[in-house]
């Protein structure tokens, strides 16, 4: 664990997530109301060093990140200090749905 644990979470932010075809940021609810965050992926070919010619299947496999933090709200802190990319979908649905009426679709650009 240690140094190569946190070798692994940067190259996973930084290079791998990235890479993710119409990559819009991670979900802000996959936490477990414990401090600890889970997120799926559903192709291992998103390591730069992963040598697609070599690939016979995909392979999708979980990530957790076990925190320290005692609450949702300071692991989320922790995370987005360290680089996680949280999308802002669920803050934009929950603003429209506190505003009247329906959720609507929220224009990015």
């Amino acid at each position: 664990r240690g140094e190569r644990m946190y070798e692994f979470l940067e190259r996973f932010i930084k290079a791998a997530l990235p890479r993710i075809r119409d990559f819009r940021g991670v979900s802000p609810r996959s936490f477990d109301d414990h401090g600890n965050y889970t997120l799926g992926v559903s192709d291992q070919s998103i390591f730069p060093e992963v040598e697609l010619d070599k690939i016979k299947r995909n392979i999708g496999f979980d990530v957790t990140i076990v925190t320290t933090a005692r609450t949702n709200e300071e692991a989320k802190a922790l995370l987005s200090e360290m680089g996680m990319p949280f999308s802002d979908r669920a803050k934009k649905v929950a603003t429209a749905t506190s505003s009247g009426g329906e959720p609507t679709a929220q224009s990015t650009s």
